[in-house]
C-alpha cells in the first residue's frame, strides 16, 4: 500500500479551516480514482516541537494506483480547492510496512 500524507499547520481562522475542509475538500477527495482509504487526525503533542493542525492520509493498493490519482482531473479538482483552505501543507508520500 502506498500513502500521501498532508500536513497542515494551523489556520489563521480554525473553525472557517474545518467547515471548509470537512464540507467541500473531503467530498472532493473521495471520488480519486484508486483511492482505498482515507483518514484524518488532529494530532497532540506529546513533547515540545511543532505539531499539524490537520493531517490526512489517503491510501492506494500501490505507487502505481498512487501516481495514477496524482495525475486525474479529481486531485486537479483537489489541489486547486487546496488554496482556498487557508493553511499552509507539507505533503509526503511513503509505502505502508507492516512490522
Amino acid at each position: 500500500m502506498h500513502r500521501l500524507t498532508i500536513q497542515y499547520e494551523t489556520p489563521a481562522d480554525p473553525e472557517a479551516f474545518d467547515a471548509h475542509y470537512f464540507d467541500v475538500h473531503v467530498p472532493l477527495c473521495k471520488p480519486l480514482p484508486g483511492l482505498r482509504a482515507a483518514s484524518f487526525s488532529k494530532p497532540r503533542a506529546l513533547g515540545p516541537g511543532a505539531t499539524p493542525y490537520l493531517v490526512a492520509q489517503l491510501d492506494f493498493d500501490d505507487a502505481d494506483a498512487l501516481k495514477a490519482a496524482l495525475k486525474s482531473p479529481e486531485m486537479a479538482a483537489v489541489g486547486a480547492d487546496a488554496e482556498n483552505l487557508g493553511a499552509a501543507r507539507v505533503m509526503f508520500t511513503g509505502e505502508v510496512v507492516s512490522g
